[in-house]
């Protein structure tokens, strides 16, 4: 199979988008074994898919387990994602690079315009310590595409964090402060900051640092400390190479190689319909070199416009390190 990173990123309708997913379908269904024999052993004939809607998902545990590649290609990177000591982590085998930077460049680009617009900040202690994460390999190259002399990370360092934003804010510099969610509550409850403009992105996540809270409540702590009018969030994961964008609310929106779908919680191989409460299915067509077609333990649901909201997770799934990022 020839597909180009365009014939991915330059989707325009959703007719487009589902002729996409089932020559990709078709592909992995062939290429990617650990895909391969879970179609089988589900007694699904590839030949009679024909809808989206048809296409078997993979259990996101099978990352833990398997080598999920439907590419000979060499790996570039591997991302893993963030557990407790003792957990096995999941594993994302990367063969293009290129295809996740494209991914996320693109994605932010449509959602908040050019990079190079934007100083970014990161308050992500946690996962400046340890290798793997595909959020700093992302916020990496984020601070460095910006150009912006003052992006950077800041870890414990609250009080020069402090003097950025205010120095930001005087100078009338769109910001984006990208923080993991305990970080961001200890930052406000030493300081409080007034900063309309700042665009603060939550990742989710208290990594036993912090009692959980609901969404509701730690969005209206977040808008007060910093001044702000909405929390912006970001929902990808370890396995997968795209990301959809909440500007607020925890509405999340989607890229146009990227579609979220809702299966039933007690019969996994069935959809359900709009506004229904169910598990979250992700199609990413970045993922051309593994599995584009991933059912995750994330509970939710879609809206009549198709953007769609986080509400938890199953019951019997592990503990992640964040749950809105998962990354």
């Amino acid at each position: 199979m020839n597909l180009t990173a365009e014939d991915i990123f330059y989707i325009k309708s959703a007719g487009e988008f589902n002729a996409m997913a089932l020559n990709i379908f078709k592909f992995q269904a062939q290429n990617c074994t650990v895909y391969r024999e879970y179609i089988f052993h589900l007694g699904i004939d590839t030949s009679e898919i024909t809808e989206v809607t048809q296409i078997p998902f993979l259990p996101i545990s099978f990352f833990k387990s398997h080598r999920v590649l439907s590419s000979n290609d060499p790996i570039e990177v591997t991302f893993s994602s963030s557990g407790t000591t003792g957990m096995v982590q999941s594993s994302h085998l990367v063969t293009n690079a290129k295809l996740y930077e494209q991914s996320y460049l693109q994605a932010f680009t449509e959602f908040y315009g050019p990079v190079t617009d934007y100083c970014f900040l990161a308050l992500l202690p946690s996962y400046q310590q340890r290798s793997g994460s595909s959020l700093i390999y992302m916020v990496n190259d984020l601070i460095e595409k910006s150009k912006h002399p003052q992006s950077g990370y800041f870890l414990y360092n609250h009080d020069e964090l402090l003097q950025t934003l205010l120095d930001l804010k005087a100078k009338k510099q769109k910001t984006v402060l990208i923080g993991v969610t305990y970080a961001l509550l200890d930052f406000i409850e030493n300081f409080d900051i007034h900063f309309p403009e700042l665009i603060v992105m939550e990742t989710g996540g208290m990594k036993g640092k912090r009692k959980e809270m609901v969404r509701e409540e730690l969005h209206e702590q977040l808008t007060k400390g910093f001044g702000v009018k909405a929390i912006h969030s970001e929902y990808g994961m370890t396995e997968l190479l795209s990301q959809a964008y909440s500007l607020g609310e925890g509405i999340f929106n989607c890229p146009n190689w990227m579609k979220v779908l809702i299966r039933d919680t007690n019969d996994p191989l069935s959809l359900i319909p709009d506004g229904k409460t169910g598990g979250i299915n992700v199609i990413d067509l970045a993922n051309i070199n593994s599995c584009s077609f991933i059912a995750t333990q994330d509970l939710g649901r879609i809206n009549t416009d198709q953007s769609f909201e986080v509400l938890g997770r199953f019951d019997n799934a592990d503990i992640r390190g964040c749950n809105l990022l998962v990354q």
